[in-house]
């Protein structure tokens, strides 16, 4: 990403962690936050800032979803508080998302509430052990080009959903977007005590209910709560019929929350130049979505959009911003659902639109950068951001990227592979061994073609092949090489491999002449 600690507003960020610590525990504590007056203030406004944003989010993903909005709402509230305790990333926000939402909707369509709250105990279930068996390393296979791609990808789809609230709205609704984003933009050059998107929150709503002006507000979007969750355990039959139906889309839903979770975790250490712990926070997300389920709400993730308002605009650092995030919404919603009706969509989008800009990263689309980048780069993060933004899922667009990743890079390697023909040494003796040099990484993708590289024919009897340049890394190199042992043999003519290193030599010893007629 093209963001430094620098650019930040808010606090600075804490120092890199040591060597090895598993996280960012002294910065992103709860008792870091109290370190100072204007740290626990930058950390409540943060909080604050986030809730008045979840809220037509977490409506508007009920809605996808096909639940009552309280189900998301109240979903937000126990995933943000759970998550501010268990997760492993300090300031991430986590809650009912439109991931998630897209996952589990068939289940609400064609079987109900219930087995809805099943899926996602189910899932958080599924994702603990997932975190358990050391899922989060798996972090380390996804290139830069992709995390570029699903960053950029990430705004895209940021802007898209605001472009809804924009459409056959009253004409008054464009300037006071554009003075929502005109205040964020010049009032953090006064002061950065207080987080730009509150002010403009506060001052748009002001301005709307003084004015008496008629325009779409966040009570338009649907019915908030008057009451606080309370536990409740899904009314289904414990059978394998069950287990048959909620299984795939458990399944799914674990799998989309930690990736999203993850890659989001990863898009805030890179944001604060601190560390996160992958492993708890995917724990964290399985517990959370566990306590979700037994108060009954939809399920969910990290949320990106959130995370950046909480991290990147407000400046929050520490995992009382989360915790606060959590109890301001269910405060707000039930509490004080009558005045956050009241408050402008068009408040809400201006935050979210500065919001997309910010995470944007700009730097990857100059022309010279795509200049300098080697192509098979730029292709990696635009198959990222095109399959993403027309599925609508992050998820999908982060396989293919990496998908594609690995094809180019298989692609480029293979064409570092050679077989050198060597000439017989001067003086040397009359009718000695034909020698062939292989150097290169030898794959299934470099070493299928390495049957057709010699001179079966016209070679003398003795044929030695020297991997000394050479690397075996898998069976279909083997079997390659068997071919071409095999081809020399029908016409009575041995071959000789020498060179290979220990690790070559261990794969050919144990697999030559055990991979069958098919190889």
């Amino acid at each position: 990403m093209s963001l430094s600690p620098a650019d930040l507003p808010g606090p600075a960020p804490a120092p890199p962690p040591v060597s090895g610590a598993p996280e960012a525990t002294a910065s992103g504590s709860f008792r870091a936050a109290f370190s100072s007056v204007r740290t626990l203030r930058t950390e409540v406004l943060a909080g604050l800032v986030v809730a008045l944003a979840l809220i037509p989010e977490a409506i508007a993903f009920s809605i996808i979803a096909g639940v009552d909005p309280r189900i998301g709402l109240f979903a937000s509230f126990t995933m943000a508080v759970t998550i501010s305790f268990l997760g492993g990333r300090p300031a991430m926000i986590s809650a009912a998302t439109g991931a998630i939402a897209l996952v589990v909707a068939p289940v609400v369509l064609e079987h109900g509430l219930d087995y809805l709250i099943a899926t996602v105990l189910l899932g958080g279930v599924i994702q603990v052990v997932l975190a358990l068996l050391g899922v989060a390393k798996l972090m380390r296979f996804i290139p830069r080009s992709v995390m570029v791609g699903f960053v950029n990808a990430l705004a895209i789809l940021i802007f898209l959903s605001q472009v809804t609230h924009l459409i056959d709205v009253p004409w008054i609704v464009y300037p006071l977007v554009a003075a929502g984003i005109a205040i964020m933009v010049f009032f953090p050059r006064l002061t950065k005590a207080v987080p730009a998107p509150l002010v403009a929150i506060v001052l748009l709503t002001a301005a709307v209910v003084l004015a008496g002006i008629n325009v779409p507000t966040v009570g338009d979007e649907g019915a908030l709560p008057e009451s606080l969750p309370s536990l409740l355990f899904p009314d289904v039959p414990l059978t394998l019929e069950t287990l048959r139906i909620i299984a795939p889309y458990a399944l799914a839903l674990a799998l989309v929350g930690i990736l999203e979770s993850l890659l989001t975790a990863k898009l805030v250490d890179d944001v604060t130049d601190t560390h996160s712990n992958k492993t708890r926070e995917a724990l964290g997300q399985g517990a959370a979505n566990i306590v979700t389920g037994f108060f009954g709400g939809m399920g969910g993730c990290a949320m990106i959009g959130q995370t950046m308002i909480n991290v990147k605009s407000s400046g929050a650092r520490t995992r009382l911003s989360t915790f606060l995030a959590g109890v301001f919404l269910l405060i707000l919603v039930v509490g004080l659902g009558d005045v956050v009706a009241i408050m402008p969509m068009a408040a809400l989008v201006a935050v979210m639109i500065m919001v997309s800009v910010g995470t944007f990263d700009w730097h990857s689309v100059r022309p010279a950068t795509l200049r300098r980048m080697p192509r098979s780069e730029t292709t990696v993060m635009l198959a990222t951001v095109v399959v993403t933004v027309v599925t609508h899922n992050l998820a999908y667009g982060v396989i293919v990227g990496v998908l594609v990743a690995m094809v180019l890079f298989a692609n480029r390697v293979a064409h570092f592979t050679s077989v050198t023909r060597l000439e017989p040494v001067e003086g040397g003796a009359a009718g000695g061994p034909r020698v062939y040099a292989v150097e290169g990484e030898l794959f299934f993708a470099s070493s299928n073609d390495l049957v057709y590289q010699f001179n079966y024919a016209d070679d003398p009897k003795d044929i030695v092949i020297d991997l000394t340049g050479a690397h075996i890394w898998d069976a279909s190199t083997v079997a390659s090489l068997d071919a071409v042992t095999t081809r020399y043999e029908a016409r009575g003519k041995s071959v000789t491999i020498v060179g290979m290193n220990d690790d070559s030599a261990a794969r050919h010893q144990r697999l030559a002449g055990n991979l069958g007629a098919g190889h």
